[in-house]
Parts: C-alpha cells; sequence; structure tokens
C-alpha cells in the first residue's frame, strides 16, 4: 500500500510503500476512501504542531473508509461498515489502523469524500462555539478567515445558532463563499476591519483562527462583555494581549485546540459529531470542497493550503 509518510524530523513528506497493517486488540483496518487535509498537517510537516507522532508517520487527520479487517474485543463493528475517523494522523494512506472507539459508523446519505472533510472543521467550530464561547442567539459573531476550513464551518454553525453573523476574508470570491455558507455582512481583507465592525454595533464573540493584525483589530472591536477565541495564527503572528483592556471592557479571550478535548474530554467530540451529523441529515450544514484530488497529487493539496489558493476543504482521494 501506499502512503504519505514523514520520516524523520525536518525530512520532506513522500509516498512510500508500506506492507498493510494488522489491527490489535480494540483496533479495526479501513481501507482508505478519503482524506481531508488540515493547516495542522502543514505545521506538522515543520515540526511546530503540538501533538506529532513518533517518527516514522502517515500525515492525514481525518479520513474515511471501509472497515475489512477487526482486532480482538471490538464489537459493535464489523468488516464492510462505512466509517469516519478522527484519528490525528494515518489518513494519506490506502489502508490504516485505528482505534475503534475513535470510529465514527456514517449515514448511507453521507459520501466518503464529505465524511472526510466534516470532522475537524465542524467539530472545532461546533465546540468552540457552543461549549467554549457560548454564543446566544442574537448576538454577533465575527469569523476571520472566514472561507478557509474552519472558519466556514464557523458562519455555517453561528447562522445555525441563532446569531448575525460578520465574515472577513481576503477577496471578493471568498467573501461569496462565505455569503452562501449564510453571512449576514462581509469584510474584505483590505478594508479596516475595527472600524467596519464597530460601525455594525461590534463583536460579542470573535472567532481568531488568523492571528496577527487581524486578531488586534478584531480585539478592538468587541463590544463589552465579548468572547474572543483563538482558533489558530495562520498569519504566522501569534498576538500579545493587553491585559488592561480585557480589564476595561470585561473582555474573556479562550484558547481552544479540538485536539486536547481528545484527550482530557472525548465524550464533548462524540456528542458533538452526534449533534453534527443530525444537522447534515437535516440539510442544516454542508461540506464545501474546493478541490478533490488523488493521493499522488497531496503535495499539490497541501500547497493549496500553505499559499491559501482553497476555499472550505481540500480532500485527497485514495
Amino acid at each position: 500500500m501506499r502512503a504519505y509518510q514523514m520520516s524523520a524530523p525536518g525530512a520532506p513528506p513522500e509516498l512510500v510503500e508500506l506492507c498493510p497493517p494488522e489491527p490489535g486488540p480494540g483496533q479495526v483496518r479501513l481501507t482508505i476512501k478519503a482524506c481531508g487535509l488540515n493547516f495542522a498537517d502543514l505545521l506538522m510537516q515543520k515540526g511546530t504542531y503540538q501533538d506529532i507522532p513518533p517518527f516514522p508517520f502517515t500525515l492525514g487527520m481525518e479520513l474515511s473508509g471501509i472497515i475489512d479487517a477487526i482486532g480482538d474485543s471490538v464489537v459493535g463493528l464489523k468488516t464492510g461498515d462505512r466509517v469516519a475517523v478522527f484519528a490525528g494522523s494515518g489518513g494519506l494512506a490506502q489502508q490504516g489502523v485505528f482505534d475503534a472507539d475513535r470510529v465514527l459508523p456514517l449515514p448511507e446519505a453521507m459520501s466518503f469524500e464529505h465524511a472526510a472533510a466534516f470532522q475537524v472543521a465542524y467539530v472545532t467550530s461546533h465546540v468552540a462555539l457552543v461549549d467554549r464561547a457560548h454564543l446566544q442567539p442574537g448576538e454577533t459573531l465575527l469569523v476571520t478567515g472566514a472561507a478557509g476550513g474552519v472558519g466556514l464551518t464557523a458562519v455555517e454553525i453561528g447562522k445555525r445558532l441563532g446569531a448575525t453573523v460578520i465574515a472577513h476574508a481576503r477577496g471578493a470570491d471568498k467573501l461569496e463563499v462565505a455569503r452562501a455558507a449564510g453571512a449576514d455582512h462581509l469584510i474584505d481583507d483590505g478594508e479596516d476591519l475595527r472600524e467596519r465592525v464597530k460601525a455594525l454595533g461590534g463583536a460579542d464573540v470573535v472567532y481568531d483562527a488568523v492571528g496577527g493584525d487581524v486578531f488586534r483589530a478584531a480585539f478592538r472591536a468587541c463590544r463589552p462583555g465579548g468572547r474572543l477565541l483563538c482558533i489558530g495564527f495562520a498569519s504566522g503572528d501569534v498576538p500579545q494581549i493587553p491585559a488592561n483592556h480585557l480589564m476595561v471592557k470585561n473582555l474573556s479571550v479562550i484558547g481552544f485546540y479540538i485536539g486536547g478535548y481528545r484527550k482530557f474530554r472525548p465524550q464533548v467530540i462524540t456528542d458533538s459529531l452526534k449533534t453534527l451529523l443530525g444537522w447534515y441529515q437535516a440539510g442544516d450544514i454542508h461540506p464545501h470542497i474546493s478541490h478533490s484530488l488523488p493521493l499522488a497529487r497531496v503535495g499539490e493539496g497541501l500547497e493549496l493550503l500553505r499559499r491559501r489558493k482553497s476555499t472550505g476543504k481540500v480532500v485527497i482521494t485514495m
């Protein structure tokens, strides 16, 4: 089988031939059909991600496929089941072995591509907005990087939760994608973000995966009592937060890392996925895939993320 593997720190990833793995107790093996790419895959390549597996490892955090072998002590699953896995790594391969307790059975109506694009981005936005920021109906949500993998799901979920959504993105094409996902107001990256948001009455919740100057402008556009979600720093600039401003405006800055929940509150992820799958089946949320590429072109897919040339998700099919 082929896999897109990191062999050592600092070494470029490459497609390699490996023997198919065998499942151990409590594990299943999948014939992988699709894998969603994430900005975290780029950070793993650079060695700057918070949670890097031991080398060598196969990239690919979220995947979907068909169970083709089952280890001992696995109940409730069988060969032939269509499933998805939020694995953290191992998805960019033709086969993979994963813990059975991370396996999610798929609705018949959900394609493998949608399943591979679904888990990281939607769960990140759902848990961040509901469990961490407690977004309420009628509040104003500002989403930066609103056409990206997580940003677009934050627009959809924010609208589903009854918020007024302000989308910030670069260029008319990306803003149109955010508008189609439900954004009420659009702000181009070339505009004065702080002044535009303040003119709209300010933000109750900020969902920021960009950092840098964008975060600083959003910070200053918050209403008193606002909550700022730090999802990531795609700009490469981790902003420093003036604590006196937090005090004066009674602001809360909330760090959020979905990978951490897999370790200390896994039930939150399980419950979130159940809710989100229900919304998907009801037609309330619609995964947006701008590019679907074969495994042989995975480097091209990652380059689309690096250069910010994609919207929503990039998916690799096997």
